[in-house]
This record gives C-alpha cells, sequence and structure tokens, in this order.
C-alpha cells in the first residue's frame, strides 16, 4: 500500500503536459548475444539510478554515448539516465539531486564513493517541437526545451543513430529506434532527420559530429556532412561559454589533431581559434607552429588516453603559442625591449582570440603564466633558477619550454640544463650553473654593485664610474 501511494504521489505533476504521441514507430529489441555489451563495464551507480526509478514505477534507461562506448567494448567516462519521470520527480527520488538548466532542464544525481563523486546525469524524454511556437526561433534553433514526451520521441530528437539506442540494465536489452548498432558495424556517422534542420535547431551538432567521428573513427555520411559548410555562420549565434565547452570537449577527446583535421576538412575552422586559420590553411611559413601544435596535441592525446590529467590553460598555451610568437616578434624589430614585446604580444593574441571563441578568465591566466615564465628559462645563475622553480606553474612552463626544444625552436641544451637542475642536488645544482655561468660568460652572471673610486682631495674633478 505504501509503495502504491509513493507511486501515485510522484506520478503527479500538474505543471508539465506529457506528449503521449510516439512518431517513430517500434524499436529494434536487441539482445545481450547480439549487443555484447559487458555488465562489468557499466558503472554501479547509473544501474543504481535506473533501477531506484524502475521500482517507483517509472521507465529508466542509460542513453547516448554510454551506450555507443559499451557496444564498442569501452567503458564510458559518463553515463547518462532518460525517463520519463520528470525532473521534480526525479529529484524526490534521490537524496543528493538538484536540478540543472533552465533551458534544457535535467537533474544531477551525486553519488559519493572512495574516488571523486560521480554524477549521474537524468534527462525526461523530450518531445518533438515541429509546433512548438515560441521554443524554437526564426532561424530553427531551440530556444527552450522542456517539453515532455515518449520515448520514441526522445530517440528522434536525439542527433546521431548511434547516440540513440537505449540500455535497459535490468533486462540487459537494448532498444534500437534509428539503426544505430547497423551504422556501429558499418562505422558510419549518420544524422537522424534532416541534417540541416537539425544543424539549424542545435548548431553546436556540427562540432559534435567532427569530434565523434575523430574519437570513433567513423565517417561521416553523405547527407549528413553535405550542409555543414554552408551552415558554419550558425556558430557565430551559439553562447560563448556553450561553445568554449564544445572546443574544449573536442580538444580532450584524445583524438584532438584528428578532430582539429576534421574541422578543416569541414571548414568549422575558421574564426574559432585564431591558429587554426594560420596553420590549418596552405600558406607559407605555417609549417614551423603546425609542427608545434602536432606535437603539443599527440602529447596531449597520449596523456589523456591514459588517464592522466590535462591542464585546459596549458593546451590553449600551446595552441596560441605561434600567434604570440609571431606578435612578439614583430614587436622587438619595432625596436620594445624583449621583456615588454612579449606582454603586448600576450595581449594582442588575447585579443584576437576574443573576437571568435571567448577562452575563460581562469584559463587566460594560466596561459599567460606559462608564456611569461619562457624567457626566464634563460637565465640559468645565481637566485634564478631556484625563484622560477618556486613558482607554482612552474612545471606546466618547464613541459611548454621542453616542447619548444623539440620542435628546435629552443636551444635543446637548456631543456637539458633544467631537466638535470630539477634531478640534481644542492651541490650538482652549483655545479650546473657555474657551467652555465661559464657558457654564457661573466656578462651574463647576476649583476653586482658598482663601486665608485675614491676622488683624491687634491683633485675635485669626478672620477668616471667603473666598468
Amino acid at each position: 500500500m505504501i509503495t502504491k501511494f509513493i507511486k501515485r504521489i510522484l506520478r503527479r505533476d500538474p505543471m508539465v503536459k506529457h506528449t503521449q504521441a510516439n512518431h517513430t514507430g517500434a524499436p529494434k529489441r536487441i539482445p545481450k548475444k547480439a549487443h555484447r555489451i559487458d555488465p562489468h563495464l557499466l558503472s554501479k551507480n547509473a544501474v543504481k539510478v535506473t533501477h531506484t526509478l524502475q521500482q517507483a514505477g517509472f521507465e529508466a534507461f542509460i542513453v547516448g554515448g554510454a551506450v555507443r562506448d559499451l557496444a564498442l567494448g569501452i567503458g564510458p567516462k559518463d553515463f547518462d539516465v532518460a525517463t520519463n519521470a520528470t525532473p521534480d520527480q526525479v529529484q524526490r527520488l534521490f537524496r543528493k539531486a538538484r536540478l540543472i538548466g533552465r533551458r534544457f532542464q535535467i537533474v544531477h544525481v551525486t553519488f559519493f564513493g572512495k574516488g571523486h563523486p560521480e554524477i549521474i546525469e537524468v534527462s525526461t524524454f523530450r518531445a518533438l517541437l515541429d509546433n512548438a511556437g515560441d521554443h524554437v526561433a526564426e532561424s530553427g534553433r531551440i530556444l527552450r526545451d522542456n517539453v515532455w514526451g515518449s520515448q520514441g520521441e526522445d530517440a528522434a530528437r536525439r542527433d546521431f543513430t548511434i547516440n540513440a539506442m537505449y540500455y535497459d540494465p535490468s533486462s540487459e536489452t537494448v532498444l534500437d529506434y534509428h539503426g544505430g548498432m547497423a551504422d556501429m558495424q558499418k562505422k558510419t556517422l549518420r544524422m537522424i532527420g534532416d541534417p540541416a534542420k537539425r544543424y539549424r535547431e542545435d548548431p553546436i551538432r556540427m562540432l559534435r559530429a567532427i569530434r565523434f567521428a575523430a574519437k570513433t573513427g567513423f565517417t561521416l555520411d553523405t547527407a549528413t556532412r553535405a550542409p555543414i559548410a554552408k551552415l558554419s555562420n550558425l556558430l557565430q549565434d551559439v553562447p560563448s561559454a556553450r561553445l568554449f565547452d564544445e572546443i574544449l570537449k573536442l580538444l580532450m577527446s584524445g583524438y584532438s589533431w584528428a578532430a582539429i583535421q576534421g574541422l578543416r576538412d569541414a571548414g568549422l575552422h575558421h574564426g574559432l581559434l585564431p591558429l587554426l586559420d594560420h596553420i590549418l590553411d596552405s600558406g607559407e611559413g605555417s609549417k614551423d607552429a603546425n609542427d608545434f601544435v602536432k606535437l603539443a596535441l599527440a602529447n596531449t592525446d597520449e596523456r589523456i588516453q591514459a588517464g592522466k590529467s590535462v591542464s585546459a590553460g596549458f593546451l590553449f598555451a600551446t595552441l596560441l603559442w605561434p600567434d604570440l610568437l609571431k606578435n612578439w616578434k614583430a614587436n622587438i624589430a619595432k625596436g620594445v625591449s624583449n621583456i615588454a614585446a612579449l606582454n603586448s604580444a600576450m595581449d594582442d593574441t588575447i585579443a584576437t582570440q576574443s573576437s571568435g571563441m571567448t577562452i575563460q578568465r581562469r584559463f587566460e591566466t594560466d596561459m599567460c603564466e606559462i608564456w611569461s615564465m619562457q624567457p626566464r628559462f634563460e637565465k640559468r645563475v645565481g637566485r634564478y633558477p631556484y625563484r622560477l622553480i618556486e613558482s607554482p606553474r612552474f612545471r606546466a612552463g618547464y613541459d611548454f619550454m621542453l616542447l619548444r626544444c623539440a620542435t628546435g625552436e629552443q636551444n635543446p641544451s637548456i631543456g637539458k640544463w633544467w631537466t638535470d637542475f630539477i634531478a640534481a642536488d644542492p651541490a650538482g645544482q652549483e655545479a650546473l650553473m657555474a657551467a652555465a655561468k661559464t657558457e654564457l660568460g661573466s656578462s651574463a652572471g647576476s649583476p653586482t654593485k658598482r663601486r665608485r673610486r675614491r676622488k683624491p682631495k687634491s683633485d675635485s674633478s669626478p672620477e668616471p664610474e667603473a666598468a
């Protein structure tokens, strides 16, 4: 009786209307022997969320990229759950749950364990918005998306067929509405519905198409690829914060260089990062910048694929470095002193970047610290090395300097000297600085106080200052 009463209360939500019509037909039910998803790859917390919702009388499935990765034999990093329960009803079922977003309202259910907290994102089945009135802008972009519908409509609303599959952990069955499993076998990335219309609904889908293709190695089918170049200007209407998040996902996908090449091939790179305009268009003098960025992204991909952390500030510092280096050299050619030329170049580079995709301020701070540290690595005597090591961003600046050495931009002997200096004991560090002083000459040493000769009592004329 108590269970029935709870279900009855949870199902009451007079403020939200559900659209029951299913315009997509019945899904294909794929059993375990066909999809071969390994249950050990599932998040226990994601299973707990689906089980709790089902126990309360709702439908609940793991959905989206997690199902795609599971079917590919990859352990997903994130798990999303789709249900016919409204956000308010979901929130009532979990102690650590909070509503997120206005345009697209979802629920974050947080679980605390031995490691980092895990957040399971729970969304309510969305309805088709063909006649949604003020929910859709004149350009076709969806403005508000809180009209609930059936699972079939929710599947039709998703972007790609490989992301529109629903997995039920309790029955170990995959529900496939649009042939996503078949497309996975063909290694094809295909948009659900009319691609041009879907891109107008959400221009970010164009970037997602490139990212998924790079990550999976799948090929965009002709109809999905064709409208992208013509509709690329729609990205200008996307909020800057959302555009930044999507570009960051692309660069942190573990396949960033392939994704950037995909942006160029699709005609999407202009205006996002000035660097991409410079190095991805065939032009004289772009090889060095291309080599530097390619090496930086290769290192980033390697770390991400190995499960190691990557600093977004460091990543953007590498991407914008060729642009900054060009500005720095131009300022020096105008007669500006070295450090002043660098500071001016940093300001100009960031200002140019802000005209496209705005990088968050905290990452700009990291970038500037890494850049401003580079001239200091050439000072290897006196107290300079010790002060530099004490800098909070030293490791990031050091790794950045090693990238410059690897591409020949910086003298490799400087990188080796700092590597030895970090590993040496105090006596070894003193020996390294003595060797550096000998190499650079006494003029590279730390400044000493200049002494003035005493004036002879009998001579009132000033004595010249000692050299």
